[in-house]
């Protein structure tokens, strides 16, 4: 902040002198653009070392509750340590764009060897820069959200599988051997199968209903696409929820969590409560609300993420993965009974890590987060309270959806 009130003062005077000059007629042209190059080269170095500032405080100190205001800064809503690398990057390449372009600007006065090793020195920052962005995942982060689902060849458990009518929606399929808790899905409660059930009583606003409590987000363009690519094990709306049939169940919490105020935040949601109670047909609702908003979303059950993250692993590119995965606000991890190793307890665990603070989960469970130890081992704690230290901790009770569907129509 010392050096920023240099540069400040730097700025004004320089500023004066040319004000000076020019009063006194002794400015020609190429004196005036080489002092307003000059100007333009203090301001960015000023703009720069707030961004270390405003960035190393952000990173480091404590958040800044900017979100949404108009004086935030583009960047600020990401900041991390990799994209404050390259940010701080591609400054340095545009401050040494304005010195080359001083010395162009008075090339008869500007020795040969100057011109070359300036030229030389401003390639070389460009091409550390490209290498800056790329080493960071930020290069990658485009290429996974533009090709989820379709990095990783299909593993089936028999040699001569049956087709499957839609193809695999999530972007590293889980591998036949890969144990875990079959997930859970809500019978779909569409509109041809309103006759043969009772009308659903939802808690949740429709675009019908006027008197809402809020305001459902305005669906961006590409709302289909990204809907699509999250994965989804089938498309879920908040307003479809049957809530008459859980017994115990916050709707208020659930119902201000459809704000969709917790990814902006970069806070999670954790819902907990046996099979069959709703913990996927909510976590799917509140996906599918942040497509419409234009917030990018990946679903998948822990064991995908666990293979997943291995792959990455084992090809030496874990790091990059995570980061990006940062290209997605919100992530959905579907957790079962089923125990993990512990070296997929631990990738989970630093998948957790690597988003806390930085973005949103969304987690279903159906063991409760105190019995975490039974799952995930000796990552369990450490797990739990990242996880849960800036969450909303929804819990679910009643009977099992399906089952009880199924005596309603034995009793019929």
């Amino acid at each position: 902040m010392a050096a920023q009130a240099v540069y400040v003062y730097k700025f004004f005077n320089e500023l004066w002198n040319l004000i000076l000059r020019i009063v006194g007629g002794q400015a020609t042209e190429t004196y005036v653009m080489l002092a307003v190059l000059k100007l333009v080269d203090v301001v960015m170095i000023a703009n720069l070392l707030i961004m270390v500032i405003v960035g190393g405080y952000e990173t480091f100190v404590s958040r800044i509750g900017l979100q949404g205001h108009r004086d935030q800064p583009e960047w600020l809503s990401h900041v991390n340590a990799n994209v404050l690398k390259v940010k701080l990057a591609t400054a340095i390449v545009g401050i040494s764009s304005v010195h080359l372009l001083q010395m162009f600007v008075d090339v008869h006065h500007t020795p040969r060897h100057s011109l070359m090793w300036g030229t030389v020195i401003h390639m070389a920052f460009i091409v550390s820069a490209a290498i800056l962005w790329y080493m960071s995942g930020s290069g990658a982060a485009g290429a996974v959200a533009a090709h989820a689902g379709h990095d990783a060849p299909e593993v089936h458990a028999s040699p001569e599988p049956e087709p499957k009518p839609t193809p695999e929606p999530m972007p590293t399929p889980v591998p036949a051997s890969a144990v875990s808790t079959p997930p859970v899905s809500i019978p779909a409660q569409s509109a041809d199968r309103s006759a043969a059930r009772p009308a659903v009583h939802s808690a949740f606003p429709s675009s019908a209903e006027p008197s809402a409590p809020y305001e459902r987000p305005v669906t961006v363009p590409g709302t289909e696409t990204r809907i699509r690519d999250a994965g989804f094990p089938s498309r879920k709306l908040l307003e479809e929820f049957d809530d008459s049939h859980p017994r115990s169940f916050d709707r208020e919490t659930v119902v201000r969590l459809g704000k969709l105020d917790f990814v902006t935040a970069r806070g999670n949601v954790v819902f907990v409560g046996p099979p069959g109670t709703g913990k996927t047909h909510l976590a799917v609702g509140l996906g599918v609300r942040a497509c419409q908003a234009g917030h990018g979303v990946l679903f998948a059950t822990a064991a995908e993420w666990a293979y997943r993250l291995t792959r990455a692993r084992d090809g030496g590119r874990l790091a990059e993965e995570l980061a990006a995965l940062d290209a997605y606000p919100l992530l959905i991890i579907e957790v079962g009974y089923a125990p993990f190793d512990a070296a997929a307890a631990h990738l989970l665990f630093q998948l957790v890590a690597h988003r806390y603070e930085r973005a949103s989960l969304i987690v279903t469970s159906d063991c409760p987060l105190g019995r975490w130890e039974e799952i995930f081992g000796g990552a369990a704690p450490a797990l739990v309270d990242r996880l849960a230290h800036h969450a909303e901790i929804v819990r679910i009770d009643g009977d099992r959806y399906r089952m009880r569907r199924a005596i309603s129509s034995w009793a019929d």
